[in-house]
Parts: structure tokens; sequence; C-alpha cells
């Protein structure tokens, strides 16, 4: 009996290679087009199960890697917004104080227009 177990293993070798190849391409995609890099897009790009992508620590460890990286910069985006976001508050405070001072103004100046047409008709 003949033994195939080496003709087996070279095929199976061969296999894992080209899923980790398609595995390793469809990351650089992701991350080429920005989408968001997790095992279920690798999966569905690459075409490679996900027990594949789990098991093979290169893969695995790249995909993770790729989603902190996401992460730290989906953390600074917010952080340099929620910055934006209290700026505005104050720009907004300050313009309804000053919203406030002119509306006082000009409370005060129809007051006086009022008071200098009653003496132009006083007059006639």
């Amino acid at each position: 009996m003949p033994d195939n177990t080496k003709n087996l293993q070279a095929s199976w070798h061969n296999r894992s290679a080209s899923a980790k190849q398609k595995a390793l391409t469809a990351i650089e995609e992701l991350k080429l087009k920005k989408e968001e890099i997790n095992f279920n897009n690798v999966h569905l790009k690459s075409g490679v199960s996900k027990h594949f992508l789990y098991k093979d620590e290169e893969v695995r460890s790249m995909i993770e890697a790729a989603r902190k990286d996401e992460e730290a910069r989906r953390i600074s985006w917010h952080s340099k917004y929620d910055k934006t976001s209290r700026s505005k508050d104050v720009v907004i405070e300050t313009k309804d104080k000053y919203i406030a001072k002119l509306e006082a103004e000009n409370k005060l100046l129809r007051k006086e227009l009022n008071q200098l047409r009653a003496m132009i008709y006083e007059k006639k």
C-alpha cells in the first residue's frame, strides 16, 4: 500500500498558505478602503473560513492589531470632536450674552426714541 500522507500534507500546507495569503490580502484591501477590519469582514472579503482566521496566529494577530488601531483612531477622533463641542458651547454662551446685551441696548434706544418723538410732538 503506497504512503499518500506526504502528498496530503503538501496539499494541506499549500491550501493553508493560500488561505493565509488571501486573508492577508483582504486585510490590506480593507485597510486601503478604510473599512472596518474584523474577523467577519476578512472572512467575507477573502472567502477564508472564520475558523482558519482565528486558528492562524499571524492572521489573528494582524486582525486584532488592526482593530486596536481603528479603535485608537476612533477614540482620537471622538476626543477631538468632544473638544470642538465644548468650544462650540463656549461660543454659543458668549453669543447669548452678546445678544442679551444688544437686546437691552435696543430696548434703551427704543425708549429714548419714543421720548424724542414725544418731545417733537409736544412742540407742534
